[in-house]
């Protein structure tokens, strides 16, 4: 794929008058706000939708949102059969179930634009856009040889199986390796608070003891907290999450030792894959390629610097 264009020239680009007169269709699939990350990149699709028609009287957008990986394939069919799009931007709902079909689209000559959960085949999208997963997994990891010098037992919870819930882990385990932190259970939590909750009751039925717990999201952290507070815990020292909901960087902010960091992983990173998406249709600026969002920590010296208390997360 091309190397992909500067943050300033694309900036030059978003300011010149678009070249392209005819208009053109850019479909847009993303899952429902099923948990509250996925809220925050719903409100931030919609919003950029909203500007760039404005912006770009050539552009016409398609938006629609699944509440699974079924209702998303028909989605994206029936914005190649009725609307005829020129550009899909997606984030699959899982990455297995969404391959052949966006394949599918590839095939047929539109743009591809893939957002955070990578497809099962390599490849196949025009412009990758997401967070640095495998940094999420190692800056987690960090965080917990730091805080558990003397090691310990954890356990962990994962998001929806997906490539990025791979790599994430990948990275994490990476990280803790030889630190003396031992991983004593690992299961799905599907980036949801309910399902986080009965995962947590399970583990805590089953271990007396647990050091600390890598969420691995902030809304499977919520169900964490939750859990550990209905078992009356107290073995437990820290829950460490990710993503940066505005509840949880407050929590960090104010000192409190179960939350005592936060990983960044913005859901606005929907709005930049839509904008690029929109350059490339109307302009001739390369915007193919990968668009990698760096993972942060933060802690209570920086986390005034991340907290958005007007953000829908």
């Amino acid at each position: 794929m091309k190397n992909f264009a500067s943050a300033f020239a694309m900036a030059a680009v978003l300011a010149a008058p678009a070249l392209a007169q005819e208009t053109m269709v850019i479909g847009v699939s993303i899952p429902a706000a099923t948990h509250g990350w996925a809220g925050g990149m719903n409100y931030f699709a919609q919003t950029t939708v909203d500007r760039l028609e404005e912006t770009y009287p050539q552009l016409d957008f398609v938006l629609a949102t699944a509440s699974d990986p079924a209702r998303q394939v028909n989605d994206i069919e029936d914005m190649m059969a009725t609307r005829g799009i020129d550009a899909l931007v997606v984030l699959p709902f899982e990455s297995e179930p969404l391959t052949g079909p966006v394949m599918a689209v590839s095939d047929a000559g539109v743009w591809v634009t893939v957002v955070d959960r990578g497809l099962a085949v390599e490849g196949i999208e025009d412009l990758y856009v997401a967070g640095n997963n495998p940094d999420f997994g190692r800056v987690s990891g960090e965080y917990m040889v730091s805080a558990m010098p003397e090691g310990g037992q954890i356990v962990v919870l994962r998001g929806i199986p997906t490539t990025i819930d791979n790599e994430r882990v990948e990275g994490f385990q990476a990280a803790i390796e030889g630190s003396g932190i031992e991983i004593i259970g690992m299961e799905h939590g599907n980036w949801n608070r309910d399902t986080s909750f009965t995962v947590m009751q399970d583990f805590l039925s089953r271990h007396p003891q647990i050091d600390a717990v890598w969420a691995s999201d902030d809304d499977m952290a919520v169900g964490v907290l939750a859990a550990i507070e209905a078992a009356g815990r107290s073995d437990i020292q820290f829950v460490l999450g990710g993503a940066g909901m505005k509840e949880m960087i407050q929590r960090v902010m104010e000192g409190d030792t179960m939350i005592p960091a936060d990983v960044t992983y913005p859901p606005s990173m929907i709005a930049t894959a839509i904008e690029l998406t929109a350059v490339g249709l109307v302009s001739s600026a390369p915007v193919s390629g990968e668009f990698i969002i760096g993972s942060v920590l933060v802690t209570q010296d920086n986390a005034e610097n991340f907290y958005y208390p007007d953000s829908p997360f």
